[in-house]
């Protein structure tokens, strides 16, 4: 397994050093007892510091399913059959002199058939499959509906993900075959992502082979992270921020609140090493069958678009736990999330930059009216990923990704979601993922900040007494 770091910088953010994604796949990590590694985390409009490490296993090579190469028969000689007669002499045939020596005649003609074979070039072998559904999507008169359905967005907004990612995932034609069309690989892409349907029937649909989609599907979900990414799934700018801050102002009468925070599970195979730390318990016992996942941990903005995630921590992990290794957590711990509030439910502790809601029994008026307001800033979050683990299924089943692979494609679906959320892709209501609360509420240490629980207590007195609070900081 090697890590590799890939620093990006973006001169005009405000946040000069801020990390772009935190993408974390574990094997074995420092928590776990192991030799671990994160992967980024994502930030703000395509700015990227610090040490944003992806993590790549550089053994992964996938085998081409374009055919065998065979050569062509020449005619029908090429093919003999020798049969011989059930009755055999006991005496050899004496030869006859006409057949001692071949004449020069037939050296000549056989000497020539030879070359004419060696010269005639080798054909490829590719088996023949039906394209006939892709190309009836693709048609300028296939329904905008049916298009929407299969692919969760309409045919606009597939057209502008295939021309920001046409420099980037073009191939050649060579002197063997075409290359596959640039919207024929971003279709298999998203269709695979949007269904979840097995690489099986991916392949029966688009008529390739089975690698060929495989290899398609991550190939574009790199382009994605690469060329969408820092467009769509950015931490706001100042601008951006106030605009988020009246959002949610507007939502719970709570001011200054920058993010509402939410953790989900991606349900995935069990891997072969350590997999008692990607054993999901909770889901296991409200399940009643054993479930090994990753972590989704993102930060939504009162439209329900993504601007900041941490993916791929393992399934035993709490909600507390994955956001102290997220990236987000290091930017804030470093002052750069000052007067901002990111609103989590009581799975995370109250800190100088979270707020979260009254844990305890026995609350007072002013502490229940709170929770009421902060359970409302939680429901954005919690409807975003239902929006989004709705319109991409295959995060609702275990998945053939490989687990060194779930990060770049559980990434690829972020950027997929924001852009349907920014272009106002609408979602069919059976399409809507039903999300559980699993947080488990911190044992120890659940107020991090006597100041940021002062803050707090401000907070719900003045939204009991007066409706609005003056300042969300003391």
């Amino acid at each position: 397994m090697e890590i590799s770091s890939f620093p990006f910088h973006n001169s005009h953010h405000p946040l000069q050093d801020d990390e772009d994604a935190d993408w974390a796949l574990i094997d074995h990590h420092p928590f776990y007892g192991g030799d671990g590694f994160a992967a980024p985390s994502i930030m703000s409009d395509g700015h990227r510091d610090l040490e944003t490490d992806w993590v790549f296993d550089t053994g992964l090579l996938l085998d081409d399913d374009y055919g065998s190469v065979l050569p062509p028969p020449n005619n029908e000689a090429d093919v003999v059959s020798s049969v011989q007669s059930p009755l055999r002499s006991n005496k050899r045939p004496r030869p006859s002199s006409s057949s001692s020596s071949p004449p020069s005649s037939a050296l000549s003609e056989a000497a020539s058939a030879s070359n004419q074979q060696q010269q005639q070039p080798k054909r490829v072998w590719v088996k023949d499959r039906s394209k006939d559904w892709w190309e009836q999507c693709d048609h300028p008169d296939f329904p905008e509906e049916e298009f929407r359905r299969h692919f969760r967005m309409g045919r606009a907004t597939f057209d502008l993900i295939c021309h920001d990612l046409d420099p980037v995932i073009t191939k050649k034609n060579t002197t063997l075959r075409d290359a596959i069309p640039v919207r024929q690989r971003v279709a298999v892409c998203i269709w695979r992502l949007a269904t979840g349907e097995p690489l099986r029937l991916v392949s029966k649909r688009f008529g390739l082979g089975i690698s060929t989609c495989h290899k398609l599907i991550l190939e574009v979900c790199s382009a994605i992270r690469g060329v969408l990414m820092p467009k769509f799934l950015a931490w706001p700018g100042p601008d951006r921020a106030e605009a988020v801050r009246s959002g949610f102002e507007s939502v719970s009468g709570i001011p200054n609140v920058g993010g509402a925070m939410y953790t989900t599970h991606v349900p995935i195979i069990a891997p072969k090493e350590n997999s008692a730390a990607y054993l999901n318990r909770r889901h296991t016992e409200r399940n009643g069958k054993t479930c090994y996942s990753v972590t989704v941990q993102g930060v939504v903005d009162p439209w329900g678009v993504f601007t900041d995630v941490c993916i791929g921590w393992p399934g035993s992990m709490t909600d507390d736990m994955i956001l102290e290794k997220s990236a987000l957590h290091r930017r804030a711990t470093q002052g750069l999330l000052r007067d901002m509030w990111v609103v989590g439910n009581s799975g995370y502790p109250l800190t100088d930059w979270v707020l979260v809601p009254y844990t305890h029994p026995n609350l007072t008026w002013a502490q229940h009216a709170f929770n009421q307001r902060i359970e409302q800033v939680g429901a954005v979050a919690r409807e975003a990923f239902a929006r989004f683990k709705g319109r991409w299924s295959c995060l609702q089943k275990r998945t053939e990704i490989k687990l060194q692979d779930l990060p770049v494609v559980l990434g690829a679906c972020c950027v997929l979601h924001n852009i349907c959320e920014v272009r106002n892709e609408g979602m069919d209501a059976e399409l809507r993922f039903e999300i559980f609360d699993d947080e488990i509420v911190p044992e120890s240490n659940a107020i991090r900040s006597m100041g940021a629980a002062q803050a707090r207590d401000h907070i719900a007195h003045n939204l009991l007494h007066h409706g609005k609070p003056r300042s969300s900081f003391l």
